[in-house]
């Protein structure tokens, strides 16, 4: 590998190209931390790598010099022929903070990290016309300490219940109800990835949370939620029981393309069960695991952190780690 190939990009000359809108069109910036971090917080502009332990696995087994190719890095093949088309013009890669500090921070990557293998990949890929990698100087904190405007953030999550009123406001039936609401139907449904909701059949059912929070299509994974607002929203229902022996997995990848049919209308999707717990939870993490290429155990968290009560059952869990061996090996 010929590091000196790669420059140090310091975060201002970022965000020059960033802003310029001439020069955006033609920047890539590939973000190697891990997917958590990413949905987190980002480069408005970046595209996430995906990284996952299968893929480690195949290039320790190999000899440290062995590479990985870049279809094996980059599944997104759209990308991968714009850059081999030339059409990208600056090739940027981010990792955590610590990488890329200072003129050694190239050498310092480590040698079995995703950034330092896809550079690698990068850098023995032949591209058309004339483009320069680069890595960012400081990674991604550096960068968001300085141009927060160019950032996302992680979504403020919704799974708790909205504060009391003071306690003069509060009559008695105010209490008596929330006494007797489920906590899993308290609050509203969660943001899972900007186009896509979870939350239970109580939330499906209150038409103002719906239109306050753009959604314009309802995943019904229940066999007993009645569709509500059917004219008002688009509707598809996956009739599944939530027990150890329903197979979920089945509807696994109509789900996904329901799910990706509506975020390429520019639409946002709720997907929900009874309780917003099993069956619903485990179609996200489905999805999550094969349009962003992670394992379950990530998904999972991600998904935990957003809404705490999700609890696949035991016969759901074993299909999406069958499901995360089939999309991950491929």
């Amino acid at each position: 590998m010929v590091l000196e190939e790669v420059l140090p990009l310091e975060a201002g000359g970022l965000a020059f190209l960033l802003r310029d809108p001439e020069a955006s069109a033609r920047t890539l910036v590939l973000d190697c931390r891990p997917f958590l971090s990413f949905c987190q917080g980002h480069l408005l502009a970046s595209r996430p790598v995906p990284w996952n332990g299968l893929l480690r696995r195949r290039r320790s087994r190999g000899r440290s010099s062995s590479r990985l190719s870049l279809e094996g890095i980059l599944p997104d093949r759209a990308l991968l022929a714009r850059l081999r088309r030339g059409e990208i013009q600056h090739l940027v890669v981010l990792d955590e903070a610590a990488a890329g500090a200072g003129e050694d921070g190239i050498a310092t990557l480590r040698p079995d990290g995703l950034a330092r293998i896809l550079l690698d990949a990068l850098l023995t890929e032949e591209r058309a016309g004339t483009s320069h990698l680069y890595l960012l100087t400081g990674g991604f904190e550096n960068f968001q300490a300085n141009f927060p405007e160019l950032c996302s953030t992680a979504p403020t999550p919704l799974n708790a219940s909205p504060p009391p009123p003071p306690p003069l406001l509060r009559s008695p039936e105010d209490n008596a109800t929330e006494a007797m609401t489920p906590s899993y139907d308290q609050g509203g449904p969660v943001e899972i990835l900007p186009f896509l909701y979870l939350g239970s059949c109580f939330h499906s059912s209150n038409r103002e949370v719906l239109e306050s929070l753009g959604i314009t299509a309802v995943l019904n994974v229940s066999s007993s939620c009645p569709n509500y607002f059917e004219g008002q929203f688009l509707y598809k229902s996956i009739p599944v029981e939530d027990n150890q022996m329903a197979e979920i997995s089945v509807w696994f990848q109509e789900a996904i393309n329901f799910i990706d049919s509506v975020k390429n209308g520019n639409g946002r999707v709720l997907v929900h069960c009874q309780a917003g717990i099993s069956r619903s939870a485990t179609i996200c993490l489905a999805y999550l695991i094969q349009s962003r290429r992670v394992r379950l155990e990530e998904a999972f968290d991600f998904v935990k952190q957003r809404r705490g009560v999700i609890s696949p059952n035991f016969g759901f869990m074993g299909q999406l780690l069958q499901f995360e061996t089939e999309v991950l090996c491929h």
